[in-house]
């Protein structure tokens, strides 16, 4: 059974984790130890294996809302909802820390970016583009 966890990534051992299955199931640079020191993370388990991770961190852009940072699920444990369930624990956090929003991209991902509709973001345009010139801008109200 797979199961969700908020974890403490200032930690060393659990950033390292984290650092682990990011380098695992994506191509993305390296976290920076401010994404741990400022942000919340959640690692996914099945038994007591690590299998995917999510982080969100405040956004620099838009106050009073969230930045979702990264989520991984490693290959074989792809197609069973983790990265669903990482969003709604991090929407979760998001609305008890009184954030309006949630802001997150996505380049090149079609499985990705169809979670981001199954759970609720809208695409938008923003003000500052922060990615590439092909990439996807997703929001979710939190307060509707």
């Amino acid at each position: 059974m797979y199961r969700i966890r908020e974890v403490d990534a200032s930690d060393d051992e659990i950033s390292e984790m984290i650092e682990h299955l990011h380098r695992a199931t994506s191509d993305f640079p390296a976290l920076e130890q401010s994404d741990y020191d400022e942000g919340h993370w959640w690692i996914g388990y099945l038994d007591n294996d690590p299998v995917s991770y999510a982080g969100v961190i405040p956004s620099s852009m838009y106050p009073s809302s969230g930045y979702f940072k990264r989520v991984g699920v490693l290959s074989g444990h792809r197609g069973n909802g983790l990265q669903l369930r990482h969003m709604k624990a991090i929407e979760r956090k998001a609305k008890s820390l009184g954030w309006a929003m949630i802001v997150s991209d996505t380049t090149g991902n079609t499985p990705s970016a169809n979670n981001f509709i199954r759970a609720g973001y809208r695409l938008f345009d923003p003000t500052y583009v922060w990615a590439f010139q092909h990439t996807l801008y997703w929001k979710k109200d939190l307060n509707a």
